[in-house]
């Protein structure tokens, strides 16, 4: 009897294991297959990024310092938690506003909204003060002690001093609210900030952007800003690398902070201020600034208002691609700034929401940008925003001096890039089993992979009501396991370490999710 006993236990454990074996089998040939060409590279990954306008002025002048230590390290850390997930999403650069000193103006020159206006280091008498835009410089040196590596100054408006009417907004919009002869005051001006915060603080600024969206007009009085247009910026250029060169200046110069993706390739409304892939460094242009030493060779641009409906999502980017290959293929782009503006049937600009929606929307900007228009870096707008508006990856109170402060979930989403994806990858051709393109995806379940010696790092966006197994193949000898990192509609599983999965076994996208696999040697 006891053999037979031992016999039948037998028998029903193989049974057991068989099944478990056909079930595997059965879910493998039933996963999407995502396979890797490591053989085949895009772009070099430079950063990922976000700026300091506007309210992290205050927030880093007048709130307490563990409010300001938790938001830094949502923003800035790449420690992990015990769990092994990460305690903040490793921004790899930031943006420093080099502001104009409307916030030092009586009510004539100000902005409308107390939080949208800067201070400006240079005095009205032409001297300076380094201990002005504090709040800011907090965040700097900040971002610098957690390991950030690269930092751009950007500038919306010239200096009050040097404008055409004393504001730091333009009275017609129809050109740049600075008159030539100002050019060269501007550049040293750019030249002494560099200088003066490398000197308070540690930082170089890398890259120094003097031009913000120069097709819109900035009047009167929603935030500091300036027209420019393509001939000014020219000779703008001119004089700003001229300054950089006497002064010894390393920062490189970046060029144009598009408004508008369209703005780069064609004319669209604003003759005198499009087509700028071509005019700036198109050889045979009489704008052509690529033999400048200061300027950086890349061309950067904002994603707004392109990124729906889909058709215009895909073929803004195409385009802009197809034009930088007809100029010059070595010229980089780097999506420098978007947030969620406009209105459309699927999402609204106005109204947070801390929740998935958007970060799924994000996510799919992002993977196009990177995918489709080969960016290089992909930067977020406001990394603290105390507005009732999908703009913020951290929110805010609507209080100066203190409050409490929410992540939301469009803060891990773009933590499954910056986190992972680290300077200096490269981004690499994947293929799936469903043989759907980049473009026949979009809607779908979205995949991108980049490397370097040491990791590969897989970024799922899963927009499907439905989960969705995946397995990764192709995977080069000498890679040993997978970490699963994910953020879901739960609300407590942000960028949260899920498990370790062997090479080859299936992976469970849950619906409605971003999921990003590193693997590693």
């Amino acid at each position: 009897m006891t053999s037979v006993k031992f016999l039948k236990i037998t028998y029903l454990l193989f049974l057991v294991l068989l099944t478990n074996n056909m079930d595997c089998l059965a879910q493998k040939e039933s996963a999407l297959e995502i396979i890797l060409h490591t053989n085949k590279t895009f772009q070099t990954i430079h950063n990922f990024g976000a700026s300091d306008a506007w309210s992290i002025q205050a927030v880093g002048k007048y709130w307490n310092e563990d409010a300001k230590d938790k938001i830094a390290t949502l923003l800035f850390s790449t420690s992990n938690k015990l769990d092994g997930s990460p305690e903040g999403i490793g921004l790899t650069t930031w943006r420093f506003n080099i502001g104009a000193g409307s916030a030092e103006q009586d009510h004539n020159g100000q902005i409308e909204s107390p939080w949208r206006s800067s201070e400006s280091f240079l005095n009205a008498d032409g001297t300076y003060d380094w201990n002005k835009q504090s709040g800011q410089l907090w965040f700097l040196e900040k971002a610098k002690a957690l390991g950030v590596k690269s930092f751009i100054g950007f500038v919306n408006s010239p200096p009050v001093n040097f404008t055409k009417n004393g504001k730091a907004w333009s009275d017609d919009g129809l050109s740049a609210n600075i008159s030539a002869e100002n050019y060269k005051k501007y550049a040293d001006f750019l030249s002494d900030v560099v200088k003066g915060v490398e000197k308070k603080t540690g930082v170089v600024f890398d890259y120094i952007s003097p031009f913000n969206e120069p097709q819109w007009n900035w009047k009167c009085c929603k935030q500091e800003g300036s027209p420019w247009n393509n001939d000014e910026i020219f000779e703008a250029t001119k004089a700003i690398d001229a300054s950089f060169r006497k002064n010894n200046v390393s920062s490189k110069i970046e060029i144009t902070e598009a408004g508008h993706l369209d703005f780069l390739y064609k004319e669209k409304d604003k003759p005198n201020r499009g087509n700028q892939i071509a005019y700036f460094f198109d050889k045979k242009s009489p704008g052509y600034v690529g033999d400048l030493h200061s300027i950086a060779k890349k061309i950067a641009g904002h994603s707004y208002f392109s990124t729906w409906d889909i058709n215009k999502l895909v073929n803004t980017r195409d385009s802009l691609f197809t034009e930088i290959q007809k100029v010059d293929p070595s010229l980089e782009f780097w999506m420098s700034e978007y947030c969620i503006l406009e209105d459309s049937e699927v999402i609204k600009g106005g109204g947070r929401d801390l929740g998935i929606n958007p970060a799924l929307y994000i996510a799919r900007v992002i993977h196009s940008d990177l995918v489709l228009a080969n960016a290089s870096a992909w930067h977020w707008w406001l990394a603290v925003s105390p507005y009732d508006f999908k703009d913020g990856l951290i929110y805010i109170d609507d209080n100066k001096f203190g409050g409490n402060y929410y992540e939301s979930k469009m803060l891990w989403a773009l933590g499954h890039y910056s986190r992972f994806v680290k300077p200096e990858m490269k981004r690499i051709a994947t293929s799936r089993s469903d043989g759907k393109t980049s473009a026949d995806a979009i809607e779908g379940v979205l995949q991108s992979a980049y490397m370097n010696d040491d990791e590969i790092v897989v970024v799922f966006v899963n927009q499907l009501e439905n989960s969705k197994d995946i397995i990764i193949t192709d995977i080069p000898k000498g890679f040993k396991f997978i970490e699963i990192y994910q953020t879901t509609e739960n609300l407590d599983i942000n960028l949260k370490k899920i498990s370790t999965k062997g090479i080859g076994e299936v992976i469970t996208l849950p619906k409605k999710s971003l999921t990003t696999c590193l693997l590693k040697k």
